[in-house]
């Protein structure tokens, strides 16, 4: 891999209706991948996940923040939660937790139960910071995402997908369903749908439609990368 060349698109399923995930799935049908890798980080069991499976690589996204405030509804420690995500894509060597949420310890049990690649550590773009991969402790190989739909509100960053194609650097991308679905532009959109998430009927009525947002940036992105 060309790490100043190659671009790596992540999503990040975060729970996501089946209706949300089947939308960003017909995106990257419509607009071509142009042999893009790309990953998506498993939160649940859907019927999408085989067909996911086919076309695309796939790892986990756990969550562990229940686990740290002492409630045990994915497992009662470390090695527990992380093989209650496994089960849902047993041969899958890619990993990101949910919150970014690492530590030494979590690292040795993913090296243990068969991960190769950690997507745990976000350096903004704006950061000016060139990024590389870089081997862990473990050996597990740790790839830096420099761009995240929700942290592009947070930064406040232009809309610019050539000033993010010719950053001098590996550049993974991290998209969440939900954003490309709503096409957010601000987290206020997303904080005022968040209540809906599981009502699609309802979800809809919070769509933007009217300015540039996370929809518009991925479709113009792989456009981009085409080119």
């Amino acid at each position: 891999m060309n790490f100043y060349k190659d671009i790596i698109l992540t999503f990040d399923l975060d729970w996501c209706s089946d209706n949300i995930l089947e939308f960003t799935l017909e995106i990257l049908e419509k607009y071509g991948e142009n042999n893009t890798k790309i990953i998506f980080f498993v939160t649940h069991k859907t019927h999408l996940l085989e067909y996911i499976k086919k076309k695309y690589e796939v790892g986990i996204h756990p969550n562990f923040n229940f686990l740290l405030i002492g409630d045990f509804r994915y497992g009662n420690n470390i090695r527990q939660v992380i093989k209650y995500y496994k089960k849902l894509v047993p041969d899958s060597v890619n990993v990101r937790s949910h919150s970014l949420t690492v530590s030494s310890n979590i690292l040795s049990v993913f090296k243990d139960v068969g991960f190769k690649y950690s997507y745990n550590v976000f350096i903004p773009f704006s950061s000016g910071i060139e990024i590389k991969p870089y081997r862990l402790f473990n050996g597990i190989i740790e790839y830096p995402h420099f761009w995240e739909d929700d942290a592009h509100c947070y930064y406040g960053w232009k809309w610019d997908v050539e000033q993010f194609l010719n950053y001098s650097g590996l550049k993974v991308f991290d998209f969440h369903p939900i954003h490309v679905f709503l096409n957010t532009e601000n987290l206020e959109r997303y904080n005022e749908a968040k209540p809906f998430l599981n009502d699609y009927k309802k979800l809809k009525g919070f769509v933007n439609n009217e300015t540039y947002g996370t929809r518009n940036f991925l479709i113009d992105l792989i456009k981009g990368i085409k080119k």
